[in-house]
């Protein structure tokens, strides 16, 4: 180490030829990564896109810092050709000489000069009112990592961006295109279906999207949290993903569609059936009140409606969009034919139990009182007086017309406390129940 001078003290000359090659090494990464920036694939679409929005700013600023860039690579590999060549003067180099070397060196010795649009938007000379600067070889190569760093990261999202989007979006509207033809071979068309308005608005959303990713692709990134390095992030698919949810959406409707274009005509059978099947319900109830009314008396029975006209007026509706395709019309009508035809059937149902349950009510009691008659006859009782005089009184009842169901059941329910003190034995002197086989 020699005497200390302006940029320290002198370097010796193995400290000279370490620092020589250390700065080669750098030399030659520096060159080779610029050459790399240089040859990307997304600076030259940047160069020779239209942008705008945020990529333009910002692709405006990059350019001048890869212009730039070069010019401090020039300063940097003129400085070492210059120290390269006053080591090569002799084998062992003269103080004079280390002197020199280690001001190229270590001191301020390089001079960056250039022009006024080269340095305009360039993050490290813009507003200084300098079109030259003065570095040493440690901070030119800071300089350049920072400016590199920040020129790489544009580049490489722009990139990034164009690589991954533009072609899901182009795919998408390939699918999109299929989607619609097989959508207007259904009926399914704008003005006409909401699913064809989703298709129209689908579409111009898309086509506005490529433009905005061609033209303004870092308005499409999502950066990643606490990254530093180039590119750290991914695309913004959010507006993508949302319409291919909504073709996806609309492609389930059309399978829908023809879904029913296939089996129409088997639902429409069926929908008639189940109709056929109310109305015949119906019917049945109709009459079976004019029955209960005449056989029954004080009796409240309820009226039964006649079938539904508007159901059979949407069936034929259902009929003829079957018959001109219109499928997309259809659809929506036969789902909604189907659950109220099971409902009028349902109801057609409920009125004929509710009508004939005078019958009901009638019937359940002639069961009883023969199901008494039969239990009194085996135990011998069938010509008891009591029993066959309250048999008959309830039997007439039950057997003529019209049957007032109330004093009916009065008379079976007395013929069934007859018949029950009969079957039940009494203690005598108890007052309890009696065995009235010996009286008879």
């Amino acid at each position: 180490m020699g005497v200390a001078g302006p940029s320290g003290p002198v370097l010796d000359r193995n400290e000279v030829d370490r620092a020589l090659a250390r700065l080669g090494a750098e030399h030659e990464a520096i060159e080779t990564s610029l050459l790399a920036l240089q040859d990307h694939a997304g600076r030259r679409l940047l160069e020779g896109a239209e942008l705008t929005g945020i990529t333009k700013e910002r692709w405006v600023t990059a350019e001048a810092s890869i212009t730039l860039l070069w010019a401090y690579f020039d300063a940097y590999a003129d400085a070492l050709r210059s120290a390269r060549a006053i080591r090569s003067r002799r084998r062992w180099s003269s103080r004079e000489d280390l002197a020199d070397l280690t001001e190229l060196l270590r001191g301020e010795s390089v001079t960056v000069a250039g022009s006024a649009s080269a340095t305009a938007s360039a993050p490290t000379m813009a507003g200084t009112g300098k079109l030259s600067e003065r570095f040493t070889l440690a901070e030119l190569v800071e300089r350049m990592n920072e400016l590199y760093a920040t020129s790489l990261d544009m580049v490489v999202t722009a990139d990034a961006v164009w690589s991954a989007l533009p072609a899901r979006i182009d795919l998408l509207a390939a699918e999109l295109q299929r989607t619609r033809r097989l959508a207007h071979s259904v009926g399914v068309r704008p003005g006409e279906h909401p699913s064809g308005d989703d298709l129209e608005r689908i579409t111009r959303t898309l086509t506005s999207l490529r433009e905005q990713v061609v033209s303004d692709p870092l308005a499409f990134w999502a950066p990643a949290q606490g990254s530093s390095a180039p590119g750290g992030g991914r695309p913004d698919t959010k507006r993508y993903d949302r319409e291919a949810r909504a073709l996806e959406e609309v492609r389930r409707e059309i399978d829908a569609v023809l879904t029913v274009r296939q089996d129409a005509e088997a639902r429409l059978v069926r929908l008639r059936d189940v109709l056929s099947r109310a109305d015949r319900t119906l019917a049945e109830a109709r009459i079976a009140r004019g029955e209960v009314l005449a056989k029954i008396a004080a009796s409240e029975v309820p009226a039964v409606s006649g079938p539904s006209t508007a159901l059979q007026e949407q069936l034929a509706a259902a009929s003829e969009y079957r018959r001109h395709a219109q499928w997309h019309r259809l659809s929506p009508l036969l789902e909604s034919l189907e659950e109220r035809a099971e409902d009028e059937l349902l109801r057609a149902r409920e009125s004929l139990t509710a009508v004939t349950a005078p019958l009901a009510v009638r019937a359940e009691l002639r069961g009883r009182l023969d199901a008494y008659k039969a239990k009194v006859a085996r135990h011998g009782f069938a010509e008891d007086p009591l029993l066959v005089e309250r048999y008959d009184a309830a039997r007439r009842m039950l057997w003529s017309a019209p049957c007032d169901l109330r004093v009916a059941e009065q008379a079976v329910l007395r013929y069934q406390q007859a018949a029950a003190e009969v079957l039940v034995p009494r203690v005598p002197g108890n007052g309890g129940p009696q065995d009235r086989r010996g009286e008879s």
